[in-house]
């Protein structure tokens, strides 16, 4: 890579939307740039499983001219991003990182996707992902490696995204998170992600892992990245029975460097014997941060969280996911990989009476959070108890027992059930060089919130603005 790929490649989405609009750089040299990178540290991080290189110099292209006759769209306009390979797109192949589905071409972009063309993003890639973004990587595709750690992953599912985000190869990426999937990779590459609100982006177009819980989101290297990335595509789409007809703000337009008001509840349920001591020190100097910044903090324990999350999380993601995928399960079980496979068969073991249990649990959580955050702007814990780890453990859903599923995915899993937003950065880093994650909670349809939060967090902290050894940093 040369210092001009390196300068296109990793300032963030702000600067280079900046530098499109005052005519310092063409959308032709940042996609150029990006394909540059992504021919070098592609084959390095296997974050991508489809490129678009010929697609997007022409949407470069068409970009440019939109832009030099002075019909600049959004802040996307001319920028390269890429989507999780569980996003339909129209004309290019969407695997869902499945060889169920490896010759598939839809015909029809994802509500996402077609709103991200609309902005006048350029796609440049399909990120890689687990097989359906369910239990483990398919061995078609292989996993995507830790841009601080080729040795470590990226988690799953949406590890591709991040790991392409934080290595420079796009600007900003989107994927899933039905169980954690956009946050666990966002802790373990050190990206911001956002679980926006459950309804607040369109699901049309996406391959469902459970309509109950799977949320779509945003991957950046900042808050304020994210939050220009979320205004380009969230609100109300017809065709996603679950989308909420809620009106979107402009995200990046009120973040703000103090957080004076602010109600800010340390939840120190997530904050015991079991966290790592480097996690715990990274978060509590998180939350001074957040103080200095103007926050009122508090500490508050919301045992539900942990005592009532995750065991509902399982029982209704087994048994939708095995619905969804049951045209499938037995005609193409060949083309499943096993782990995939066992636990698709698995959800066939959950009984009606266990299912509607646990939507019944998902109820009274959501009440009884919704209850307690009358008071409270944003819940503040970490991501994961633990950083990236080793590359063979795939995901933190590989594990076959349980026990193992439950420790890992504890801190992220009850806000699928919430629906709540919740957004991921980086707070710190290891003696080791892997970054921790801090998470912020805030109230359903108020990511400006968390957003505000993160930007006033980030204007004080570097974290998000180091690179990775693979990245030239």
């Amino acid at each position: 890579m040369t210092p001009e790929d390196r300068r296109l490649g990793l300032p963030d989405l702000f600067d280079t939307s900046s530098a499109i609009a005052r005519r310092e750089l063409s959308p032709v040299e940042a996609v150029e740039a990006a394909l540059r990178r992504i021919e070098a540290l592609n084959p390095v991080l296997n974050a991508y499983i489809t490129v678009l290189a010929d697609e997007a110099m022409l949407d470069a292209q068409t970009a440019e001219h939109e832009i030099a006759a002075g019909r600049h769209r959004d802040p996307l306009h001319g920028i390269p991003v890429s989507v999780k390979d569980l996003f339909t797109t129209r004309g290019v192949r969407t695997t869902a990182g499945s060889r169920v589905l490896a010759d598939s071409v839809p015909t029809e972009d994802a509500g996402l996707v077609q709103r991200l063309r609309e902005a006048g993003a350029v796609i440049v890639a399909k990120a890689n992902t687990l097989e359906f973004a369910y239990a483990a990587v398919h061995p078609d595709y292989g996993p995507t490696k830790n841009p601080w750690d080729l040795t470590k992953t990226a988690s799953g599912s949406s590890g591709g995204s991040a790991a392409a985000v934080v290595a420079g190869m796009d600007f900003g990426s989107f994927g899933s998170d039905t169980a954690g999937s956009i946050r666990i990779p966002a802790c373990f590459c050190g990206a911001t992600g956002l679980k926006p609100t459950f309804g607040r982006v369109s699901r049309f177009g996406m391959q469902l892992l459970s309509w109950t819980l799977d949320h779509a989101g945003p991957f950046g290297r900042s808050a304020r990245d994210v939050a220009l990335l979320l205004h380009a595509v969230a609100g109300h789409d017809p065709r996603d029975r679950f989308s909420a007809d809620v009106a979107v703000c402009d995200y990046a337009s009120v973040l703000t460097e103090r957080l004076d008001g602010v109600r800010v509840a340390l939840v120190t349920t997530f904050m015991d014997a079991g966290l790592d001591a480097e996690i715990r020190a990274a978060v509590e100097h998180g939350v001074a941060v957040l103080a200095e910044a103007g926050a009122e903090v508090r500490d508050i324990a919301i045992p539900e969280l942990e005592s009532d999350a995750v065991d509902p999380v399982m029982q209704i993601l087994l048994p939708e996911a095995t619905h969804l995928h049951r045209a499938w399960l037995d005609a193409r079980r060949a083309d499943y990989s096993r782990t995939v496979l066992e636990r698709l068969h698995a959800g066939r073991a959950i009984s009606a009476i266990t299912y509607f249990a646990a939507r019944d649990a998902c109820d009274r959580l959501r009440d009884r959070v919704k209850e307690i955050q009358k008071g409270i702007d944003l819940l503040v814990l970490p991501t994961m108890p633990v950083v990236a780890t080793p590359l063979e453990e795939t995901t933190v859903e590989v594990k076959p027992d349980e026990e193992g599923l439950t420790a890992l995915n504890r801190m992220v899993a009850p806000f699928n059930l919430t629906g709540q937003p919740a957004l991921s950065l980086p707070c710190g880093f290891t003696p080791g060089g892997l970054p921790i994650g801090l998470q912020l909670v805030g109230r359903h349809f108020e990511e400006r919130t968390a957003l505000r939060a993160g930007y006033a967090f980030q204007l004080r902290t570097d974290h998000h603005r180091r690179r990775p050894p693979v990245a030239g940093g």
